[in-house]
């Protein structure tokens, strides 16, 4: 029988016997991040008492999904760090930063797990989602929450906006 155990600081369980976590802990990873990069003050995830979630207006098999993924798949001719991506781009799976992930917690080998095109697009195609936009969204994880909230979530909102997108899926990289 295989017993498990509560992990002090999350309270997470895991098997007996294992050494470490399974799991990124990415709270304590961006903590230690800071703090090695020499920050007086430890990061401060965002918290916000209203957030903008509604109802969909009509069934998800009739929704239009906009990918918005934190993997940086290459150049573009958007301003700053946010990009504007058309599906073809991301059939190499290519990466084209090297701050964009944790390089000790994962790997990069399955583009699906950073950027689902085809997987959602399997879905479209069974009739789960109305349709999978041809375009998708990039918005690289190395700057504040200040300017995501001023630049990058204003940008990928107009973009969505103009290619009739109803939901979005977020995808973190």
């Amino acid at each position: 029988m295989l017993t498990t155990l509560k992990t002090p600081r999350e309270g997470r369980e895991m098997s007996q016997g294992t050494s470490h976590r399974s799991y990124v802990s990415y709270i304590d990873k961006s903590r230690e991040y800071y703090a090695a990069s020499g920050y007086e003050r430890p990061y401060r995830w965002a918290r916000y008492e209203d957030v903008p979630f509604a109802r969909l207006a009509k069934p998800l098999s009739q929704c239009r999904l906009g990918v918005v993924t934190t993997a940086d798949l290459g150049p573009s001719t958007a301003p700053r760090s946010t990009k504007l991506y058309t599906a073809p781009n991301a059939q190499g799976g290519h990466l084209f930063t090297e701050k964009s992930w944790d390089k000790e917690a994962t790997h990069t080998d399955d583009p699906e797990t950073y950027l689902p095109l085809a997987r959602l697009a399997e879905h479209a195609a069974a009739g789960h989602i109305g349709s999978l936009n041809p375009r998708f969204y990039g918005v690289p994880t190395d700057y504040s929450q200040r300017l995501t909230l001023e630049h990058d979530a204003p940008q990928v909102e107009a973009w969505m906006r103009e290619d009739g997108v109803d939901i979005a899926l977020l995808v973190p990289l």
